[in-house]
């Protein structure tokens, strides 16, 4: 059998094997989860919070073991990695304890008095397979974040974690066997013909990762009448305005623009400072990221800033600070490679403009790139100024004008004053705009409701008759009172009143 390696970052050492699995294995593995998943729907979301609840006592008492697993095969610092096993835990809670609330059945109102003969229900049904496909940056969040709400709405599913960190979802995977819960989430490991398959054989498809991989797999679905949701690049945008606490939009930016090594993708790309305080800011800002301490932990805290997943992301990196001095723009800490293994330094770059590439492409590293605006309309157009759309942030003194600017700005989340709170707030949708992505995670019921599909019951309210009005074989005075009815209950004013033309007709 085929097997990855698995390397740690920081060191190049091989921290660990999984499995390639085929196509035909992935297929087959598709196969048994829909057998099984018809039951674990039939538990009904009660029945189904238990197992979850089982599994969240699962994260906490293996958080340590978590965490260093997540360590080996990202060189994340300590702090880092137990982020993530913290927010699984979150975000598991909230989706099995508020799940059957979500999933009840609806009764609409009926939109007309003669609407009122039938009961109208929407059932929540889950698609059977729920495919999810993750990025390297968040090896065991990424692959909560949509887990859960699946398994919570009754589906089945099958993840592909990313070849380059594969082991923290095999962990997720083990934990779920072993507290001997249905068999109805597997993980599959490999790279993109396993990805591809899932896609395939998958009846409802969850990727995150780049816009490119994104488009090709949106693509697909659309071929195959496929429901998806893609979650994808993000080049977020930062307004500094001049009334602003200085000192906090410089520490809140530089954890935005520096948390995970700028691996996120949320990830503050981009800052706008109006004129008036730019100097200040950005000796604030270039003091705020040269004091971040950057390394490799143990399972001591000792740094802030960890390595790039890989070589050919660190040469993203190193490419877009390059073009960027090329072309003008200046270094004020920061902007080249430290060490052994994948480090970036920390860097904030001035003199730019988004004629290029470190504002323009999405950087996925430890950049901050810094430009001077006149005033909040340039900002704002600047801001808008990008194919991406995933977030933002603004930050001002003035509460009321922090919101007036977020609502200009295109984005599918905006944080005033505060960095990434959207993304630990479950009941707020996360989607993206533009290039950014298609759908949204979470959302509070709509986050178990994306993986299902929407049923709609009608049943009589009233005692019926034999024939209704309207049906075969036609009565014309039967039909043009129906009909009458129907425009009395929906138009307004005297037109409500207008017979309809074919009783006129008649002469009657």
């Amino acid at each position: 059998m085929a097997e990855l390696d698995v390397r740690n970052p920081a060191t190049g050492e091989v921290v660990g094997h999984v499995p390639v699995t085929t196509a035909d294995e992935v297929a087959r593995a598709v196969d048994q989860l829909r057998a099984h998943q018809p039951a674990w729907e039939a538990l009904g979301a009660d029945g189904r919070k238990e197992w979850l609840l089982k599994l969240q006592d699962w994260l906490i008492d293996n958080t340590e073991e978590l965490a260093a697993v997540l360590q080996s095969e990202t060189a994340k610092p300590r702090v880092d990695a137990l982020i993530d096993p913290a927010f699984a835990i979150d975000l598991l809670g909230y989706y099995a304890r508020r799940a059957a609330k979500f999933l009840t059945d609806e009764h609409p109102s009926p939109h007309s008095p003669l609407a009122r003969a039938k009961k109208l229900t929407v059932t929540y049904r889950p698609y059977p397979v729920v495919g999810v496909i993750t990025p390297w940056n968040f090896p065991l969040a990424m692959p909560a974040i949509d887990i859960f709400p699946a398994l919570a709405a009754g589906a089945a599913v099958i993840l592909k974690p990313s070849e380059v960190t594969p082991l923290s979802a095999v962990e997720l995977a083990r934990g779920w066997a072993e507290i001997g819960a249905p068999p109805v989430f597997t993980v599959v490991t490999g790279a993109g013909e396993t990805g591809a398959a899932v896609v395939e054989h998958a009846d409802y498809v969850q990727f995150t990762g780049s816009t490119g991989t994104g488009r090709k797999i949106g693509t697909i679905c659309a071929e195959k009448l496929k429901p998806y949701s893609l979650e994808l690049g993000g080049k977020d945008p930062a307004i500094v305005l001049a009334d602003a606490d200085l000192d906090r939009a410089a520490h809140g930016i530089a954890y935005g623009g520096m948390f995970n090594a700028g691996q996120v993708c949320i990830s503050v790309e981009r800052v706008y400072v109006e004129a008036p305080v730019y100097d200040e800011f950005v000796e604030k800002l270039t003091a705020a990221v040269a004091a971040l301490r950057q390394g490799a932990d143990g399972r001591e805290s000792k740094n802030d800033v960890g390595a790039l997943a890989n070589e050919a992301q660190l040469r993203i990196v190193e490419r877009h600070v390059d073009e960027a001095v090329a072309a003008g723009a200046r270094v004020t800490t920061g902007g080249k490679r430290t060490g052994v293994g994948t480090f970036f330094a920390p860097t904030v770059l001035v003199d730019v403009d988004h004629s290029m590439a470190c504002v323009a492409e999405e950087t996925f590293g430890p950049t901050l790139p810094v430009m001077k605006v006149a005033d909040e309309a340039e900002a704002i157009a600047l801001a808008n100024d990008s194919r991406y759309g995933l977030s933002a942030s603004v930050w001002t003194g003035d509460k009321a004008r922090g919101e007036r600017v977020a609502r200009q700005l295109n984005a599918g989340a905006v944080n005033i004053n505060d960095v990434f709170a959207n993304l630990f707030n479950f009941a707020m949708p996360m989607g993206g705009w533009g290039e950014s992505g298609v759908g949204a995670r979470w959302g509070g019921a709509a986050g178990v409701r994306k993986y299902c599909r929407a049923q709609a019951i009608t049943a009589p309210a009233l005692p019926t008759m034999a024939k209704e009005l309207i049906w075969f074989p036609y009565d014309m005075n039967k039909l043009v009172f129906a009909l009458a009815a129907m425009r009395a209950a929906g138009a307004r004013g005297r037109r409500r009143f207008d017979l309809p033309r074919v009783w006129r007709l008649k002469g009657n």
